[in-house]
């Protein structure tokens, strides 16, 4: 494998590492399952193509951050305030954002951004000529990564950030503890989607375009990389684990460089994701019960040789 696929797989890996610390937020510490993933990745990647192509590409980190906000307000209110489910309000979200995202492009399904000034092409043009110029996408991905990260980090270790890590644990406990579960559940989920939006906002401007398919699967894609690196950092602290939502990220695209690069259709890819899913969610449970499995196997073995 060249050394060029490796780059492409650690810079798309970490875009979407993005949208895997979100759910890392909203999965395992607040203990929600947002299905709206899809749509709101779209959104961002949407509304930062807009406000990039009207020649403001910083503004466009911020705008799709707060699209990312409005989207997760949207599906808190209606798991909190509606009674709607968390599963069902995902869904309901991520449909709508389909409409909504078509509209914010104008009634198209695809923005060109080929000849747009990205927040990539201004470092891209600093860094001309210079040893760095090739790496000077992944040094944009690597900021916005770290700063995610670090964001993180010290907001689940505030008083509100506890509060959602402990509403993820205990909401009866939360609750008698004069703390109100809705707004702890609001701002998380508000706080995921703001991760959301900034992925696929990065997302487009990476590769120079945004349609609307281009959040179908993330979803998958997130929970597969988080799946992966609770393998390894299930039980550790909060900042190792963030570090495993990034190791996750970067095996899961190195499995789809691979796949790739042994010429497999690209229709099979979600198939892959899906497998992925599977194994990660199983095979903790398998290895726990590996020890009976073998043990039965050797019963019936000396059942059958008595016999």
């Amino acid at each position: 494998m060249s050394l060029s696929l490796l780059k492409t797989a650690l810079e798309l890996g970490l875009i979407s590492s993005i949208t895997v610390l979100a759910l890392f937020l909203s999965y395992s510490m607040l203990n929600v399952c947002d299905l709206s993933t899809d749509g709101c990745f779209t959104l961002g990647a949407s509304v930062g193509a807009i406000v990039a192509l009207a020649g403001y590409p910083y503004l466009s980190i911020a705008a799709a951050m707060c699209a990312g906000i409005l989207s997760g307000f949207i599906t808190g209110i209606l798991q909190t305030k509606m009674g709607v489910d968390s599963l069902l309000a995902g869904i309901v979200v991520n449909t709508g954002l389909y409409s909504v995202n078509i509209a914010i492009m104008g009634g198209a399904s695809l923005l060109n951004m080929n000849k747009t000034e990205t927040v990539f092409t201004r470092l891209d043009s600093a860094l001309s000529g210079g040893p760095m110029e090739e790496y000077s996408k992944l040094i944009v991905i690597l900021i916005a990564v770290v700063l995610v990260c670090v964001f993180q980090h010290f907001f689940l270790r505030t008083r509100i950030g506890l509060a959602i890590r402990a509403t993820g644990n205990n909401p009866d406990m939360v609750r008698s503890s004069s703390i109100n579960p809705v707004m702890t559940t609001i701002v998380g989920l508000c706080v995921a989607n703001a991760f959301t939006g900034l992925s696929g906002c990065l997302m487009a401007q990476y590769q120079k375009s945004a349609n609307i398919d281009i959040g179908t699967g993330m979803v998958t894609v997130a929970l597969a990389s988080l799946l992966i690196g609770n393998v390894f950092f299930l039980h550790k602290s909060i900042p190792v684990r963030i570090a495993g939502t990034l190791l996750g990220s970067f095996i899961f695209r190195l499995v789809y460089t691979v796949a790739l690069r042994f010429k497999m259709p690209a229709y099979m890819l979600k198939l892959i994701s899906s497998v992925i899913v599977i194994l990660a969610i199983s095979g903790p449970y398998l290895k726990s019960r590996m020890p009976l499995i073998v043990r039965t196997m050797k019963v019936r073995k000396e059942g059958r040789g008595n016999a």
